[in-house]
């Protein structure tokens, strides 16, 4: 596998740093997001707050303005929490230890993992939405969270934890894809329980690979991105908001403002909207 992969690694500012706000920063950014929208974000973010104490400082609305465009901007909100946390508990330092990491607002267990291996060559293994679709189909069976993490564990090269993990994700996210999977271009086709024509898919059925989101048009989230997006330009008065969420029902407009107030990514005034 590596030698099949670390040739064709993709190239990706985040690989060529071993700072962990910087890595922190890619993988929020990343979540159920492509990776082509992620690189000019994350460059202009690490950029504006290079380390957790100038992203810290920075107010909420300033951080949700340069995120815009990236979606799920609860991302944003609990990367800023996590830098205050890291600013008070750490003195400004990201945490190397897994509990810590886990700690921290909005990190979960792939990320804590991820952020271990890309910045200090811990060697544990990386379970994403591929890896977790990869690991299935070799094994040919559905598999549950806890197996799922000892497999990938068991599977790192010693003293190779970084390259691994890379080229298992880049493999997953570009051959053994969700749907389509190139099973003729495959290197470990031979050891593959699956191989694409063993019984059906066990991706579908194992614990942390993506299910098919809903329809985007028309959703929620499509009008909460508009007047989010709207709100890094101007205020916004009440009265027009479910114009700018695309003209969508007015009580409905109003439920996801007070959703929006409550989750701390839009501030009200005097009838008003901003961001906070």
């Amino acid at each position: 596998m590596l030698a099949w992969g670390l040739p064709q690694l993709r190239e990706l500012p985040w690989r060529t740093t071993r700072d962990r706000w910087h890595i922190l920063v890619s993988e929020v950014m990343s979540q159920q997001t492509q990776v082509d929208r992620v690189v000019p974000k994350f460059l202009a973010f690490v950029d504006a707050y290079p380390t957790p104490s100038e992203c810290a400082a920075a107010p909420l609305g300033e951080l949700l303005t340069l995120w815009s465009g990236l979606g799920y901007p609860r991302r944003c909100r609990n990367l800023h929490e996590a830098s205050k946390v890291i600013v008070e508990r750490h003195g400004g330092d990201v945490p190397d230890d897994l509990e810590q990491l886990l700690d921290l607002p909005g990190v979960g267990d792939y990320t804590a993992r991820a952020v271990l291996v890309f910045a200090d060559h811990r060697e544990v293994g990386i379970v994403d939405t591929n890896v977790a679709r990869v690991m299935s189909r070799v094994e040919n069976r559905p598999l549950a969270r806890k197996e799922l993490q000892a497999i990938a564990d068991e599977s790192v090269p010693e003293g190779l934890s970084w390259e691994w993990n890379q080229v298992l994700m880049d493999f997953g996210a570009t051959v053994c894809t969700a749907r389509a999977p190139r099973c003729a271009e495959c290197p470990v086709r031979s050891s593959c329980g699956w191989a694409g024509v063993n019984g059906n898919d066990p991706a579908p059925l194992t614990a942390g690979t993506s299910r098919p989101q809903g329809r985007f048009e028309g959703s929620d989230r499509q009008a909460r991105g508009r007047l989010l997006k709207e709100l890094t330009r101007r205020g916004v008065s009440r009265v027009e908001v479910a114009e700018v969420m695309g003209d969508i029902e007015r009580h409905r407009a109003s439920r996801l403002v007070e959703q929006l107030i409550v989750e701390g990514l839009v501030a009200e005034r005097d009838g008003f909207l901003s961001l906070p």
